[in-house]
């Protein structure tokens, strides 16, 4: 047999770290969530607990990988050749596809992405066998694929959303409708019994979803299944008492049972979801010790239908890369930063997703629904409801929600997937415990007027990306597959190339962005701070804007549309930078100590100014991209002459600006006022020649609108810096005199 086949079982054992790192990235979102979210516990905390549930739960795993072996496809009608190529496809596709989930922060179902990976390589590999075999036709695909279980997958999308969706919003709203934002008396009433509620569906989860290889036809097992109803009745007084004697010694028992949670949940996880990254890889190795033995690459791999446990050794080193993978993973937090974004209490900050017609609809929709339900209910009864989600943090903890939320989420998370696993109904973990989320944080109020329509926008831009999943993990495993099929050993080397770039690139080449001014601001705790990053901004943003005008106006005279392409997208970049700060205004003027009212209206200035001047300089590189791009005539040698000019005194007065900011030294600010006044004079005549210019029809009308925007916009944009110089002049002044409250104190 070949020694190329060798190589294979290589990269596959390569592909399964690789299959274990990306899936462990994505699917993490699912059990970390809602201890991150309402910050239940340290970080390190939380990951300590998460990662003994996944070595729990990958030891007491069946380590059965039928789903791999012979769930998608009859491996009897292959050969062991066309098998090694039908796994290899999948891995790479399923590796690929989870990696650009993760680049863009996306969570998605690893299930999903395996079984139409599966799906994808299996029929390239089928029409390559039918193709090499005249007696069958294009109808004996059928009798090498198992598509059923496929349309059972889509099936679980919308069950999962729609189900998940409901219930989440009906649990939320009943347990605030109880607790409140205010929950503290209350819950020291009925925190046990609600917390005992909670723990029992957890408990019920773990036994029945994450334990249900080992304990599965165990006689206890039996018994409760036997006795549902009594036996978690038992559960719950039990927990409830147990829970009740804890509360007495000032510990919290929220805190309890959400970690509870997300140890039950990582439990399933590792224990359900290993064959999602490994079970490819085991099964391709199973294939080649089989192969080796008989010395025939062509023999067919009937005996794949055979369910064979995992090694015991190779599922907890699988564990440990799981735990290793969701302590240092980068990605895995910006998958979570996603479900955070969408499910936080508040309409501070800005939004990760915009508006569409479809969720602008909705919420119009959902408005006029609730204006009329409003009529129905009496004022009183609507007043006593409102005054239970008006939104307090009692915890202090600054967290996205607070820990009641995260236990609803965990519970009904739970309890959903118990159930559906008892009646067998094909829900996927992933879109559960999204969707719960995203119910009760509707049923929660997060969703205000003020980002319903973003938030929409945002879970319809996830789901949609689940069906992408299915879809494209199709399509990339079956291009892949064919390629591999069809073009042997030179297509296997390019495909490995192509794929190992790609993941290092993504993982490790690729340049992290730089932290925004945002997230340096949010990061700041003194005014002294804040003011230091906003000045440091400002000068690297005056910079940046007059090398961008420059370029810009050279790039015009050239008629260079590359260096024009690039200048729209610097100022672009420029412009949202400042419109994201401008829209983070309200949190950061909270973080300010004292309530310095000289720092608060310097902050508001700067950032608005900025803005306007930012937005001039996009509405000058804008029209001289799009002037050029259309290939309409250049400039006039007058028109440019007059450009040159003033190009020459708007960097004079932001030379001397920068400095002046960078060494605040305000001594020839007058001079620049000066500069200021003499530059608009010029802009001036040049406004009257250009129209006399038209008048005389000796100018191109393009060009002129394109001459007369640039010289408008340049008055706007130096008319803006000049009063950033003068705010920073104002308060430097100002700021050494009695500081002044600017927030009224509280009592």
């Amino acid at each position: 047999m070949s020694e190329i086949y060798t190589v294979i079982v290589g990269i596959l054992g390569i592909l399964a770290i690789s299959g274990l790192f990306v899936g462990v990235t994505n699917d993490a979102v699912n059990f970390l969530n809602s201890a991150i979210g309402s910050k239940a516990a340290p970080m390190r905390t939380i990951l300590l607990v998460a990662s003994i549930g996944i070595i729990i739960g990958v030891v007491t795993s069946s380590g059965m990988m039928e789903v791999a072996r012979s769930g998608m496809f009859n491996p009897g009608l292959f050969t062991f050749h066309e098998v090694m190529m039908l796994y290899l496809g999948v891995m790479f596709a399923n590796i690929i596809l989870l990696d650009l989930y993760n680049s863009w922060g996306l969570p998605t179902s690893t299930t999903v992405s395996l079984i139409f990976c599966l799906l994808g390589s299996a029929i390239a590999v089928s029409i390559y066998k039918i193709s090499n075999t005249p007696d069958l036709g294009v109808g004996a695909l059928g009798q090498f694929i198992n598509t059923s279980r496929a349309m059972g997958i889509v099936s679980a999308i919308l069950l999962s959303v729609v189900i998940a969706f409901t219930c989440g919003t009906f649990v939320m709203y009943v347990s605030r409708t109880i607790f409140s934002f205010r929950y503290t008396l209350p819950f020291r009433r009925f925190g046990s019994m609600w917390c005992g509620a909670s723990l029992t569906a957890i408990v019920y989860f773990a036994v029945f979803k994450g334990l249900k290889s080992i304990l599965a036809g165990h006689d206890f097992v039996t018994m409760v299944d036997n006795h549902l109803l009594l036996s978690l009745l038992i559960c719950w007084v039990v927990c409830s008492l147990l829970l009740f004697f804890i509360q007495r010694f000032k510990i919290n028992i929220l805190r309890i049972t959400i970690l509870s949670g997300t140890f039950a949940l990582a439990l399933a996880f590792a224990g359900n979801d290993l064959v999602n990254f490994i079970g490819v890889p085991v099964a391709g190795f199973d294939a080649y010790s089989i192969a080796r033995h008989s010395g025939d690459s062509q023999m067919l791999m009937g005996v794949l239908n055979d369910n064979v446990p995992a090694n015991f050794l190779i599922l907890l080193a699988a564990g440990a890369i799981m735990i290793l993978t969701l302590w240092t993973s980068k990605k895995a937090m910006h998958v979570t930063e996603t479900e955070l974004s969408l499910s936080a209490q508040g309409d501070e900050g800005t939004e990760q997703y915009g508006s569409s017609v479809l969720s602008r609809t909705i919420v119009r929709a959902a408005l006029n629904i609730n204006a009329g339900i409003e009529r129905v209910i009496p004022p009183r009864v609507r007043a006593a409801i409102s005054r239970r989600f008006e939104y307090e943090d009692i915890e202090h903890s600054g967290a996205p929600y607070d820990m009641i939320r995260a236990t609803v989420n965990l519970t009904t998370s739970a309890m959903l997937i118990a159930i559906a696993t008892s009646l067998k109904l094909p829900l996927s973990t992933t879109y559960v415990c999204f969707m719960v989320a995203m119910g009760s944080s509707l049923a929660d109020r997060a969703w205000g007027r003020e980002s319903a329509v973003y938030r929409i926008s945002g879970v319809m831009t996830v789901v949609a990306g689940w069906f992408i999943t299915a879809l494209g993990g199709f399509l990339i495993a079956f291009v892949v597959g064919l390629a591999l099929i069809y073009g042997g050993t030179v297509a296997f080397v390019i495909v490995t190339l192509l794929c190992g770039y790609m993941l290092i690139h993504s993982n490790f080449l690729k340049k992290g962005k730089s932290a925004s001014p945002t997230a340096a601001n949010a990061d700041t705790r003194t005014n002294e701070d804040i003011i230091t990053n906003l000045r440091e901004e400002v000068c690297h943003t005056m910079e940046c804007a007059t090398k961008i005008y420059d370029r810009t106006l050279i790039a015009v005279f050239k008629e260079n549309r590359k260096v024009l392409r690039d200048m729209v997208k610097e100022s672009n970049d420029l412009f949202y930078q400042s419109r994201e700060r401008k829209y983070t205004l309200l949190p950061t003027l909270k973080k300010l100590q004292s309530g310095d009212v000289n720092t608060a209206h310097y902050y508001v200035q700067v950032v608005d100014y900025l803005n306007e001047m930012t937005k001039a300089l996009m509405h000058i590189t804008r029209p001289a991209f799009e002037h050029i791009d259309n290939n309409h005539e250049g400039l006039s040698k007058e028109q440019a002459k007059d450009l040159m000019s003033i190009n020459d005194d708007v960097e004079s007065i932001y030379r001397h600006i920068n400095q002046m900011l960078r060494d605040g030294d305000f001594t020839e600010i007058e001079m620049v006022l000066a500069l200021r006044d003499q530059l608009f004079e010029s802009i001036a005549e040049a406004i009257k020649s250009e129209l006399g210019r038209i008048n005389e029809a000796r100018s191109n009308t393009k060009a002129s609108m394109l001459y007369l925007t640039i010289l408008t916009e340049t008055k706007n944009m130096v008319l803006q810096s000049r009063n950033l110089l003068k705010s920073q002049q104002y308060f430097l002044k100002h700021r050494a005199g009695a500081p002044q409250r600017w927030i009224k104190p509280t009592k």
